[in-house]
């Protein structure tokens, strides 16, 4: 039977959550990144990341392959922001529909209620469903569509942004 941990990323998960990312910038407009990252690239990303605080970043393992993580970010960088953060979540392709992005967000958002976040916010690109209904299933309400805000693959997308109250 396969068991599935979430656990806060370490260093050495960087070459797999880069895998998994630069699966999204070449195939889809979830990420309005355009060019696909180098481990080493990276590093500054991973770096913004804690065990505990605001900006936090748990992984999905099963059978010691990194199959999803969640993580919160600084939402803005000028200071009054900081109690309000920015998640995100990916999946390796061939997991999504399973339960992985309910698991990790349940513990991401546990983690968060015992820090100093008010709340958090989550741009999606349109169209994504599957993104939509997890957000709304943890109690994300729009706020608002930004139209034809990042251009990638020759074609204008636009972002929903999402809220919700943390604590």
């Amino acid at each position: 039977m396969e068991r599935m941990q979430i656990r806060p990323s370490v260093i050495d998960d960087l070459p797999s959550l880069t895998d998994m990312y630069n699966h999204y910038i070449l195939h889809t407009a979830i990420t309005f990144d355009i060019e696909p990252y180098t481990v080493e690239g990276r590093k500054v990303w991973y770096s913004q990341f804690a065990d505990t605080g605001r900006h936090q970043l748990l992984v999905a393992e099963l059978n010691n392959e990194v199959i999803g993580f969640a993580c919160s970010a600084p939402f803005k960088p000028k200071q009054a922001y900081e109690t309000s953060v920015e998640v995100s979540i990916y999946l390796t392709p061939d997991r999504q529909g399973q339960g992985v992005g309910k698991r990790l967000y349940e513990a991401l958002f546990d983690a968060l209620a015992k820090e100093d976040v008010h709340r958090a916010y989550a741009g999606i690109s349109l169209p994504n469903a599957p993104s939509r209904t997890i957000h709304q299933k943890f109690g994300f309400k729009s706020v608002g569509i930004y139209r034809e805000v990042g251009r990638k693959f020759g074609k204008y997308w636009d972002i929903e942004q999402f809220e919700k109250a943390i604590g």
